[in-house]
């Protein structure tokens, strides 16, 4: 799954990507290890990153700092990876010229992202209309990936997750293909699959 998936990133003829599953099957990793090849191939000028923010502990506005500073908290995997290819000053450089962005998901309205690699995290807690909105940023030469666990919805009980929703709708869309992973994906301590697969046992 994560070779189909990886395959599914370099493919110039699919221009939005989905990767549905649990926790350490390498979805985020993946992500940004495309988006900084393209980068660095020039493919693309610029690295957004997204996520809807839901928290059941606390709001973003109460959160000290700058909108990065705001945002580090639900960032920090994806930093983890950049941090691989390049370095910190690098990193600090980079989003003070705007290459790499992170916006939560409600600044994106009214935009398009041209030439760019839009990564969105926790895809499964956007709503309908976040999802759509998002998916109808993209712009000429650039791909969005989404990413999500169905398993972890943090929304409303009465709300269906955007993701949920954006498979049903868009699966004859050729341009846009997802990839499902299993517990049998999890690429961390061999105990996270096994308690994966009992929680989806006992759902």
């Amino acid at each position: 799954n994560q070779e189909s998936y990886l395959l599914k990133l370099l493919d110039p003829a699919k221009d939005i990507v989905l990767g549905i599953g649990p926790a350490g099957t390498r979805k985020t990793l993946l992500a940004v290890q495309v988006a900084v090849k393209m980068f660095k191939e020039k493919q693309v000028n610029k690295i957004v990153v997204t996520r809807p923010v839901v928290s059941v502990d606390e709001d973003i506005g109460f959160l000290p700092g700058s909108l990065e500073e705001k945002m580090a908290p639900w960032t920090i995997p994806i930093f983890d990876v950049f941090k691989l290819y390049f370095t910190t000053n690098d990193i600090r450089n980079m989003l003070y010229e705007g290459i790499i962005e992170i916006s939560p998901l409600a600044y994106m309205r009214g935009r398009t992202l041209r030439e760019a690699f839009i990564i969105m995290d926790e895809g499964q807690n956007t709503t309908i209309e976040q999802m759509k909105m998002f998916l109808t940023r993209l712009g000429f030469g650039s791909k969005a990936v989404v990413n999500g666990d169905l398993s972890q919805i943090d929304l409303p009980k009465s709300t269906k997750s955007g993701l949920k929703h954006a498979i049903e709708v868009l699966k004859d869309v050729e341009s846009i293909k997802s990839t499902k992973f299993t517990a049998r994906d999890v690429v961390r301590h061999s105990l996270v699959q096994e308690i994966v697969e009992a929680y989806d046992n006992f759902e």
